[in-house]
């Protein structure tokens, strides 16, 4: 079997990699995470991962003179990965048309909400100030489109009374861990 090779964007502690990595150590996983980039150098993943013998790099955006020079740098990295997938896992940049245009059909995020509802930030806060009776995360294709492109997986929770943005969050994360491999996985799987 060939494992196709994943290269994961992070910003912050990277648990979602940490999930996809976990998964990929399985045998028969159809993936394996070659690379880990964040855009902060102090991201506590770029240290997870690289204690698991993954390739690391750090690229602060603040130091291009323009968003496309950034994003051409990404893709030299993961070029340098021989990466087939893209997965986003809490990097927190909206990516260019070209970029995305890229790696169409095989960059993936994960979203936490019940995409089309509450795209962007602040899901849970605001799934709580509506009055939501159920909330969860959304495995989708990156497009152009902020948070718009096709699920490939959905994970529902239950908005509980006296649910507070952090209670909430904490639970949707643990769908988003158990989802996020389930849909690599099944996109390493739809790739030639």
């Amino acid at each position: 079997m060939s494992r196709k090779k994943v290269g994961v964007l992070i910003s912050g502690r990277g648990s979602n990699m940490s999930a996809l990595i976990e998964a990929a150590k399985a045998p028969d996983y159809p993936a394996e995470i070659v690379g880990v980039l964040s855009n902060r150098a102090s991201a506590v993943g770029l240290q997870v991962a690289a204690a698991e013998g993954i390739a690391t790099a750090s690229l602060a955006q603040s130091k291009f003179l323009s968003r496309d020079m950034f994003e051409d740098t990404v893709t030299q990295v993961l070029e340098s990965w021989e990466v087939d997938i893209v997965c986003l896992a809490g990097f927190m940049r909206i990516l260019g048309e070209d970029f995305v245009n890229r790696w169409a059909g095989r960059m993936i995020n994960i979203h936490p909400s019940l995409l089309p509802l509450y795209k962007g930030l602040d899901t849970h806060a605001r799934a709580i100030a509506d009055g939501a009776t159920e909330h969860g995360c959304t495995v989708h294709y990156v497009t152009p489109g902020l948070d718009e492109g096709e699920a490939i997986l959905q994970a529902k929770v239950p908005v509980l009374a006296g649910d507070t943005p952090e209670t909430l969050s904490t639970r949707v994360l643990v769908e988003e861990h158990r989802i996020y491999p389930e849909a690599l996985k099944i996109l390493a799987n739809r790739l030639p």
